[in-house]
C-alpha cells in the first residue's frame, strides 16, 4: 500500500477513494454527488490526479495479501487503520467524513461495505458527535 504524507490532499481523497469502491463498484450517482459537492476543490486535488488516485488505490488493493477491492468487509483492520491514520488533522476529519457519507448515501443504499468505513472512520477519529449532528433533521 503507497504511503501518503500526513494530512496532504492524497491521503485525504484516497479515503473518500475507499468509500467508493466500498460496495464493489463506482457508481456515476457518487461521481456526480462528489462533482456538485466540488471534491476535489475541497480536498485540494485537481480531477485528473483522483482519477489516478482512484485507480492507484483498487491497484494497491488488488495486490495486498488478504484484501479483495470489491468488499471493505476483507480489507485487515491494520490496513483500514494505517489509511484512517495519514489524516489526523480535525477539521480535515470532519470534511473527508462529510464527502465520505456523501458517497455512501449517493445511491440510496449503504452497504455493508461502506459501512465499515464509515464506522471505521468514525471510531478512529473520534467523530461520533459530529456524525450525530450530520444526520439530525433540520
Amino acid at each position: 500500500m503507497r504511503h501518503y504524507p500526513t494530512n496532504s490532499p492524497q491521503a485525504a481523497a484516497r479515503i473518500v477513494a475507499l468509500a467508493l469502491v466500498a460496495d464493489g463498484h463506482v457508481s456515476q450517482s457518487e461521481l456526480d454527488r462528489l462533482d456538485r459537492l466540488g471534491a476535489c476543490r475541497q480536498l485540494g486535488i485537481a480531477a485528473e490526479e483522483m482519477s489516478t488516485l482512484l485507480q492507484t488505490f483498487c491497484e494497491d488493493l488488488l495486490q495486498a495479501r488478504h484484501s479483495h477491492w470489491g468488499d471493505a468487509r476483507q480489507i485487515e483492520p491494520e490496513m483500514l487503520a494505517q489509511l484512517m491514520a495519514e489524516v489526523d488533522d480535525p477539521l480535515l476529519r470532519r470534511r473527508v467524513l462529510q464527502l465520505c457519507v456523501a458517497v455512501v448515501e449517493a445511491d440510496g443504499h449503504v452497504a455493508d461495505g461502506e459501512s465499515v468505513v464509515l464506522v471505521n472512520a468514525v471510531e478512529q477519529w473520534g467523530l461520533h458527535r459530529q456524525m450525530l449532528d450530520a444526520t439530525a433533521p433540520s
